[in-house]
């Protein structure tokens, strides 16, 4: 074997003990965490914009309710549900991704996660979030929403709460997916758009997550697979 393949295959079992490590401490660390909704939204909304404003209220009435707040703990809209959390006295966790181009974490998480694998740190998500609140976001913010309405479209994890906030943003891609992916090519059935509620005011996402766990109650309030047997 030549020097060049046993340096790659050392390579490669390195990083399998580098995925393990970060396995376990996301595992450790979020298993002391109290119930807690994420919040996903765009890194490049500025502390001046509404939408910061609005998202900062959303993370203080979480708190309010008994939840905390999970986010990216990036700048813009993670900032703003984190420091609603903070200031409220919560649980405000930051998993933050390793990013040639991004920022540094926002102050107001107080638990953080640094990530270098975005798969682990979408099992982290799933695993430790009660509900999802998705704002206005980028791609990230998409892919994490569809990764997340698939997950229990295929019925991989129990259902959970999930709230596309700010009509004005996803009203657009909701007329698509009614029309388009679903009267037209077939490729959702109409009960797949009733997996998530939508909605553009801050106590309404908020009730929706509390009366949703008071009517389905589950362990712990994390995401269970569907052949669970202790639900």
């Amino acid at each position: 074997m030549r020097k060049q393949e046993v340096i790659e295959g050392l390579r490669d079992t390195w990083q399998v003990f580098r995925v393990m490590a970060e396995f376990v401490e996301g595992f450790d660390t979020l298993s002391k965490v109290g119930k807690c909704v994420a919040i996903f939204g765009s890194a490049r909304t500025h502390p001046d914009d509404p939408l910061y404003q609005t998202t900062v209220e959303i993370g203080k009435k979480l708190v309010a309710a008994g939840y905390g707040v999970i986010t990216g703990g990036g700048p813009g809209v993670m900032e703003a549900g984190n420091r609603g959390a903070h200031e409220a006295g919560g649980d405000s966790v930051g998993l933050a991704i390793d990013l040639p181009m991004e920022q540094e974490a926002n102050p107001y998480a107080k638990t953080l996660i640094d990530f270098r694998y975005f798969f682990i740190r979408k099992v982290m998500f799933v695993k430790y979030s009660d509900a999802f609140i998705f704002m206005p976001g980028g791609y990230g913010t998409m892919d994490e929403m569809f990764e997340v309405l698939t997950l229990v479209q295929t019925l991989k994890i129990r259902r959970i709460p999930c709230v596309l906030f700010n009509m004005e943003y996803w009203q657009g891609l909701y007329d698509w997916m009614q029309k388009v992916m679903g009267e037209k090519w077939r490729h959702i059935n109409p009960e797949d758009l009733e997996l998530f509620h939508r909605t553009s005011d801050v106590d309404d996402a908020v009730r929706y997550i509390v009366d949703y766990h008071r009517k389905s109650p589950a362990k712990k309030g994390r995401t269970i697979g569907h052949d669970d047997k202790s639900r």
